[in-house]
């Protein structure tokens, strides 16, 4: 049966962002209430105004994922302000800026990358797992297609996002008898600041794209596109969802795609240059 959305309680974490707030808006538009956080929430105020939410719908909390108890407390006032939890959107993420190796990100840098896309979004999911297991809900998860593809010049982002896809299918099987289900979004490039750096924020992050991803993949897409594509997987409680679809091929043939992608990768006289001029800088 179709899981529908209307008068469900929703919350979102980096709402703000632009898969964020674009899957906010898709999901307000089907009838839900939602929570929004964010590290502040200045910005969401003025985007809310600006989409005409009703407010008696919108429930907006500051948020920093890797505080466990504000974690703890902004789920308490969910069920507070609205009576229950049926969805939690796990969502915050951030990359490392400007991208790097290993050898020359600080230790801090890499850490936090990690805390936030990885333990952030299990403390979000551990609060809320009680709620959404009472009401038979859904835990969503972003991930991304870096999840699978080689995290060259962006390894924590891109170990925090194969963390949190095991995470996902683990919680999916254990949550089987209870009637709640999780799913993993994987986001291809979507035209969000994250991305913007490949897009020519970066010389090197560009140059590096061009090298070794094919460019049918990469067009970014609005995160409209994201938005409509979760929504359906919601609806369909699915395991996974992939947007834009091309990149669940990618996920399908990810074994060949690691054994070659990566020896490839240490073949590459380019892409070696590459790495060799970004460490001596």
């Amino acid at each position: 049966m179709t899981y529908n959305l209307n008068e469900k309680i929703i919350l979102i974490t980096g709402a703000s962002g632009g898969i964020g707030f674009a899957c906010a808006k898709v999901f307000y538009e089907e009838g839900a209430k939602l929570v929004l956080t964010d590290l502040s929430t200045e910005n969401l105020k003025n985007q809310v105004k600006e989409s005409n939410f009703d407010s008696t719908r919108i429930l907006l909390l500051e948020l920093n994922v890797i505080d466990k108890e504000q974690t703890k407390s902004v789920v308490e006032k969910t069920i507070a302000h609205f009576g229950k939890l049926d969805i939690v959107f796990a969502n915050a993420g951030i990359a490392a800026s400007p991208p790097k190796t290993v050898f020359k990100m600080d230790e801090m840098e890499f850490e936090k990358v990690v805390e936030v896309d990885l333990l952030g979004i299990y403390r979000t999911i551990k609060a809320s797992l009680p709620e959404i297991i009472k009401n038979k809900g859904q835990v969503i998860i972003t991930s991304s297609a870096y999840s699978f593809f080689n995290g060259i010049f962006n390894a924590p982002y891109a170990v925090s996002k194969a963390g949190i896809e095991m995470l996902g299918r683990s919680l999916r099987a254990e949550l089987a008898y209870t009637g709640a289900t999780a799913m993993v979004l994987y986001p291809g490039w979507v035209d969000t600041p994250i991305t913007k750096v490949v897009f020519g924020g970066d010389d090197t992050a560009t140059k590096l794209a061009n090298l070794v991803i094919p460019s049918y993949f990469l067009n970014p897409v609005p995160p409209k596109i994201v938005a409509e594509a979760l929504l359906e997987g919601i609806e369909k409680r699915s395991h996974r969802v992939f947007s834009p679809k091309r990149w669940g091929f990618m996920w399908f043939i990810q074994t060949i795609l690691t054994i070659f992608g990566d020896t490839s990768l240490g073949k590459d006289k380019k892409v070696q240059e590459l790495i060799k001029q970004s460490d001596k800088q």
